[in-house]
């Protein structure tokens, strides 16, 4: 298994939950974070070597992610899996599932990438890469079926982790938060590249909010490894000492908070299976930007308006997203609070509907899908 950063290390996590079930011994071995390893995975390389996003980013890095690639390849070859499973980290894993299957080796890539919003050439690679997809969200086997790829929907394990009804009493105790105050949670991302672009805004946009509301908590999770760039961001915005910084809890975070302010990707799918407000933003290298944005399929970027078809919560993408924007989304969002309950309330509906449609078993049908995989 390869998994490329911590989203991808907590689904991983989950599938291996199920493997066990099945296969109690199972070995597994590759690239993988914690949560794979309190799973008994052997991680010959950290997951944190493959978190770079963007084009410029990951050219920087370009050298040692691919001599990475190429012993893990040699150590696969050699060492012949019963299955290779990719999971999310497209740009990493489809190269190397393509000289896998192209060896005999059965692989499986593990969230499909997103050909419906970007990059819908990448279509071909996955057909010619891999055996069989299992995919997150409801409407991707039959778009997979049509370029003749075969797919299985498992549903969002993180829809069957996160309660449908978070307590958020519980989560404020837990981070040592009063009932009664009014949190905002900021969220920059769990990869070196975001916390670059994003936090120092983030803690500037928090620092406006402050302003109109002096009394608002502002909580910011951090993984652990990034804790202290993010601490550094904190202070060089003058907002050392405003903002409580928590190494992990992310999940915790945001079932105590009222509305979050953060980065785009897997985590904004997150907080809306907690039933969040938020405001979205990202920003990245002009020259990846550029790249980006022709390749995009459709209007939305974020995860929970992809899903909804809708933009129900705001989006401030690469020069819009300064902190004056940023603190006015986030200011919108706590008026409402007082003045319009009704329009969180519409959003906490729209993202309960979400949730009820992700929801499935999703170890037991991923772990059924690969024993038929592995028979045929």
């Amino acid at each position: 298994m390869v998994a490329g950063e911590t989203s991808g290390d907590l689904l991983a996590g989950l599938l291996l939950d199920g493997f066990r079930a099945r296969w109690p011994d199972l070995r597994a071995g590759g690239i993988g974070g914690a949560q794979m390893m309190r799973r008994g995975f052997e991680a010959w390389w950290p997951s944190e070597e493959l978190a770079v996003r963007g084009y410029v980013e990951v050219l920087r890095h370009y050298r040692e992610i691919v001599g990475i690639r190429a012993q893990l390849r040699e150590k696969l070859l050699a060492h012949r899996p019963d299955v290779f499973i990719g999971v999310d980290a497209p740009d990493f894993n489809l190269d190397l599932e393509a000289d896998l299957k192209a060896a005999g080796i059965k692989t499986v890539h593990f969230v499909s990438p997103s050909v419906w919003a970007w990059r819908a050439d990448r279509v071909e690679k996955i057909r010619r890469s891999v055996d069989h997809v299992l995919c997150i969200f409801p409407f991707e086997p039959a778009l997979l079926a049509q370029h003749g790829i075969d797919a299985t929907y498992v549903g969002h394990p993180l829809a069957s982790v996160i309660p449908m009804y978070p307590d958020q009493a519980a989560a404020r105790r837990q981070l040592g938060l009063q009932p009664e105050a009014l949190i905002l949670a900021l969220l920059p991302g769990s990869r070196r590249s975001e916390i670059d672009y994003l936090a120092e805004r983030f803690f500037k946009a928090a620092a406006l909010v402050q302003r109109l509301h002096p009394a608002i908590k502002i909580i910011a999770p951090a993984v652990p490894a990034l804790q202290t760039l993010i601490e550094q961001a904190a202070q060089s915005a003058g907002m050392a000492g405003q903002v409580q910084i928590v190494a992990g809890q992310s999940h915790t975070v945001l079932a105590a908070c009222d509305v979050t302010l953060i980065a785009s990707g897997t985590a904004t799918l997150e907080a809306a299976l907690y039933k969040r407000p938020m405001v979205i933003a990202y920003n990245m290298n002009w020259l990846s930007w550029q790249i980006m944005r022709r390749k995009k399929l459709q209007p939305w970027v974020g995860l929970p308006n992809i899903l909804c078809r809708d933009f129900v919560v705001p989006e401030l993408l690469q020069d819009a997203a300064t902190p004056q924007a940023l603190a006015d989304g986030v200011l919108q969002w706590l008026d409402a609070k007082i003045t319009a309950p009704e329009k969180i309330r519409a959003v906490e509906q729209r993202f309960t509907k979400l949730h009820e449609e992700l929801q499935r078993d999703t170890a037991k049908i991923a772990t059924d899908a690969i024993q038929n995989i592995l028979a045929g």
